[in-house]
């Protein structure tokens, strides 16, 4: 049997890994039919832009936030032979938004599939709950590590309890003597207390330390050992800040001598040692929940004498006499406990003894045997059939999310509006419109993937708006590379497309910074909004304030102007359709989809039906003429499309093809019609070549996009309107996908 496994792996620092590297080797030498042998391979999960020198069995690695390479993976898996694969699920290790990227490999994979889960929530999020849902239907077989996960599981996220294995964190089959490994860390005549594994403020150790004097004035000669790397997620964002105000506390209490922080993740060998030299383990977590936990298996595993706070894992495992339980926070009785059990080393050893026996059961190479057992028995069932979605959205095609074009055109002022080939044509200055799409595209791109250069580059563009933002809180468009301005004020569209970008920004600011300044310039921007005339311009006001609103619903005013924008395009609508012309004008111009997206956008916050109504019309009209023969042909911009009149091919834009994916994507929002999604990734597919001229627009090399067809063929040129709607094209595809994979929808 020929096994793949999906999951973080050492050298990675990471409890998950250290799990799977004993499943594997348990698993490879825990074959319950010995004529047989298993053969397997890891596919590891890299932590951001991290890597590191995997052990041989590594045969393929995910970077956490790339998409792209877990299709690559899938593709890998698929292709090796293999009969199962393995998943090891915990929030936090897989990409997107809840870990949602690894649901398109699986809904590839094509073998069975067995999923580990190290975290069951509770009071999961909607979009956590979706996903582990999907995770498990997907699943041939689910292993858990408790009952208490298996209750879980079926009240809350419905799973089949067939589908169910419960078979316990395994702990490695790893003896020393325990007066040795005292002496070997110099801890003979000590009284030990141990601690390990990740720290956090949820792990509670400021419990044990609170409760040290008392039991220090008895027995001065406890020693306890907090043993762990602070947790990497906790080191990125808040640093050494717990570890410090431990150490703190500890100098307050006076008990320097007593407590002992090592900073340090160790190898199974040496962490075994230290469990054999503690006298007691403890584990005083902050809250219940925490439905697995590896230390405490490790530590009940050696026949440790484990105290703990009753966490759904402890209350479980502990019961029986295997340990003793004491309330979360409370200080004062784990000191109690503590010179209790001091005071009674008969009780002391009684407690080591229990959980001795228990350990002896869930030695990893019995768990590994269980695993190996529950693999055949999934290849031995006939008819398995694994409800997998499938869906024409596939990211295998997609070139690689990339900012590189957009940081060639950028410099300390803003973004360079066109280009000569790849090269920026700094001839030609900055302008608002693309300063704006790029504030709009960087945002979009931090909160999707969390891209640090997107982050870096979004207060450039944020600076050059306020930049050209006039007394009266107009804008001016172009400036030249010498930091002249070319004009007074800008046209209606660059006006519209600037609060379009900070209505966004207000919805979904990296910081509070970026908020104030944009809330700043958009509403010094308000005063001017019922001076515009321009529908272009109106469309792209009103999606601006859409997002405003959507995370400032109680704005009446703004709410009332929404509705008068809606109004103003509803009175062109009626005033230019006929019998088979239902649109806005008399004609299909430039930038088509974003009518149809403004009114889609205003309809999710009036919740208008006439409004959603003539939304959907005017974007079934445009559909009609420019979605055909599956692949998407823009109106051209040399002659357009005027009312009975012949309809122009030449030459295409981009943008155009960028507003026909944001109104599908939309249109998706208010419908939930899932044929909007494939709509969505056909119009996408214009830039890669499925056009009317069969070539990409997208180059490879620059990894900027081409401003257009002419009649002669591509336009080389690699401004920064294409390259941007290019890029915000491609997000709003990752994000659809995304959206598709929490949902229940399937794609046909």
């Amino acid at each position: 049997m020929k096994l793949a496994y999906i999951a973080t792996y050492p050298p990675r620092e990471c409890g998950i890994g250290t799990f799977t590297n004993n499943l594997f080797k348990s698993m490879l030498n825990g074959n319950v039919n010995q004529n047989e042998e298993n053969e397997g391979f890891v596919v590891a999960l890299n932590d951001n832009e991290l890597e590191y020198k995997y052990p041989d069995e590594v045969k393929a690695t995910i970077r956490q936030d790339y998409q792209e390479d877990y299709l690559k993976a899938v593709k890998y898996i698929n292709l090796s032979g293999a009969d199962v694969c393995i998943l090891q699920h915990e929030f936090g290790i897989f990409g997107g938004q809840s870990g949602v990227y690894i649901l398109p490999l699986l809904h590839r994979l094509e073998i069975p599939l067995v999923v580990t889960l190290h975290t069951i929530l509770k009071a999961p999020s909607y979009n956590e709950k979706a996903i582990l849902k999907e995770i498990c239907k997907m699943a041939n077989k689910v292993v858990v590590m408790s009952i208490k996960a298996i209750e879980f599981l079926t009240t809350i996220y419905d799973v089949p309890k067939e589908k169910i294995a419960l078979i316990e964190h395994g702990v490695p089959d790893i003896h020393f003597n325990p007066e040795k490994s005292k002496k070997e860390f110099k801890l003979e005549n000590k009284k030990v207390l141990l601690t390990f594994g990740f720290i956090g403020r949820s792990k509670g150790i400021e419990t044990v330390i609170k409760a040290l004097p008392d039991v220090v004035k008895k027995y001065p000669e406890l020693i306890y050992i907090v043993l762990g790397k602070t947790h990497p997620n906790v080191l990125r964002h808040s640093g050494e800040e717990y570890r410090i105000s431990l150490l703190r506390l500890v100098k307050n209490l006076h008990l320097e001598k007593h407590v002992l922080f090592l900073n340090e993740f160790i190898d199974e060998q040496n962490l075994f040692k230290y469990l054999y030299a503690c006298d007691i383990y403890i584990t005083p977590y902050l809250n219940e929940a925490q439905i697995t936990s590896g230390t405490l298996s490790y530590a009940v595993g050696v026949g440790a004498a484990v105290l703990s706070t009753p966490y759904w894992h402890a209350a479980e495992l502990l019961a029986k006499g295997r340990g003793r339980l004491f309330h979360f926070n409370d200080s004062d009785e784990l000191a109690n406990t503590l010179s209790q059990l001091f005071d009674n080393p008969e009780q002391l050893k009684k407690l080591k003894n229990k959980a001795g026996e228990y350990g002896k059961k869930i030695t990893w190479p019995k768990t590994g045997e269980k695993y190996v057992a529950l693999a055949g028995k999934i290849l031995e069932e006939e008819h398995l059939e694994v409800d997998k979605k499938e869906s024409e959205l596939d990211l295998l095609i997609l070139p690689p999310f990339s900012l590189t074009h957009i940081n060639r055109l950028t410099d300390d002022t803003g973004i360079i509006q066109h280009a000569k080939f790849g090269i920026p044509n700094l001839k030609e200055g900055y302008c608002l419109d693309d300063n704006s799409r790029a504030l709009l595209m960087v945002l979009m791109a931090y909160r999707q993937m969390k891209d640090k250069r997107a982050l870096e580059l979004s207060p450039i563009y944020l600076s050059y708006i306020h930049y050209l933002q006039n007394p009266d809180g107009t804008f001016r468009n172009f400036l030249s590379f010498s930091r002249n301005f070319l004009d007074e004020k800008g046209s209606e569209d660059s006006f519209g497309r600037t609060i379009w970008a900070l209505g966004y920004l207000l919805g979904n600011a990296p910081n509070d910074a970026y908020y104030q300044t944009g809330r700043l310039i958009f509403f010094n921007a308000a005063p001017n909004f019922e001076k515009l005339t321009s529908i272009r311009g109106i469309a792209n006001t009103m999606i601006g304030i859409s997002y405003y609103l959507k995370s400032n619903p109680s704005d009446d005013s703004m709410t009332e102007r929404l509705r008068n924008f809606a109004n103003v395009l509803m009175k062109h609508y009626k005033e230019n359709q006929s019998d088979g012309w239902t649109w806005f004008e008399s004609l299909l111009a430039y930038d088509n989809g974003i009518l149809p997206l403004a009114l889609l956008h205003s309809a999710e916050i009036l919740n208008d039906e006439i409004i959603t109504q003539t939304a959907i019309d005017s974007m079934n009209f445009l559909t009609e003429h420019t979605l055909k023969d599956n692949y998407l042909s823009i109106i051209g911009n040399e002659k357009w499309y005027k009312k009975e009149g012949e309809r122009s091919v030449f030459a295409q834009q981009p943008i155009d093809a960028m507003a026909m994916v944001l109104m599908y994507h939309q249109a998706f929002h208010v419908t939930n019609d899932k044929e909007y999604l494939n709509k969505l990734y056909t119009s996408f597919l214009w830039f890669l070549g499925e056009n009317d001229l069969r070539m990409s627009l997208y180059d490879f090399e620059t990894k900027g996009c081409c401003d257009g067809f002419e009649s002669y063929g591509v336009n080389r040129n690699q401004g920064a309107e294409s390259s941007l709607a290019y890029l915000i094209s491609h997000l709003t595809v990752l994000q659809a996908y995304e959206e598709f994979h929490r949902s229940d929808l399937k794609l046909v």
